[in-house]
């Protein structure tokens, strides 16, 4: 796997160092962050998702909570000219 740092948050602790890294042959990104709390989870299963889309985490998933300063990191967004679901769920907020 050809993995790419992207970056580390500046103002992290030692032992804490929410992390981007860019996989290069597929463009995804794997993210090291703070794992929600039960009240985040919940607030996201509040907010809701796509219509018919179940807001329930699988085992397989998380979701984790990532700093406003890691978003620096974070490479341009590609989904929305491919119009897929994000890309209209983006565009329409």
């Amino acid at each position: 796997m050809a993995l790419r740092f992207l970056g580390i948050d500046p103002d992290s602790p030692t032992d804490e160092s929410p992390t981007i890294w860019l996989h290069e042959e597929t463009g995804d990104l794997l993210i090291q962050s703070y794992r929600a709390t039960e009240a985040e989870v919940n607030d996201c299963k509040q907010a809701g998702s796509i219509p018919g889309h179940s807001t329930d985490v699988p085992e397989h998933e998380t979701i984790i909570r990532l700093s406003a300063a890691m978003l620096d990191y974070l490479p341009a967004h590609r989904g929305a000219e491919a119009g897929g679901e994000a890309g209209r769920a983006a565009s329409s907020t």
